[in-house]
C-alpha cells in the first residue's frame, strides 16, 4: 500500500474536489482519495500495482489539472 499527497494548485472549490475524487476512486486499487481545498492538496491511498501513480496523475489531468510534481 502507498500513500501519497500531492499538490494540485489549481483546486480552489468543491466542484474541484467532485471532479477529481470521482475520476480518481473508480480506479482500481485506489483505497481512498481526499481533496482538500484549503491546502489544495490530495491525499492518496492506493496499492501500486493496480493504481499506479502515472494513472492517477492521468486521471486527474484529464480533469483539467495540473499535477506538478509527478515524481
Amino acid at each position: 500500500m502507498s500513500t501519497r499527497t500531492m499538490s494540485v494548485p489549481e483546486i480552489s472549490c468543491g466542484h474541484c474536489k467532485s471532479s477529481i475524487e470521482g475520476a480518481v476512486s473508480p480506479l482500481n486499487g485506489v483505497k481512498k482519495v481526499e481533496v482538500h481545498i484549503e491546502e489544495r492538496t490530495v491525499e492518496l491511498d492506493y496499492d501500486g500495482t493496480d493504481a499506479t501513480f502515472d494513472a492517477i496523475v492521468a486521471a486527474i489531468e484529464e480533469q483539467g489539472y495540473d499535477v506538478p510534481d509527478k515524481n
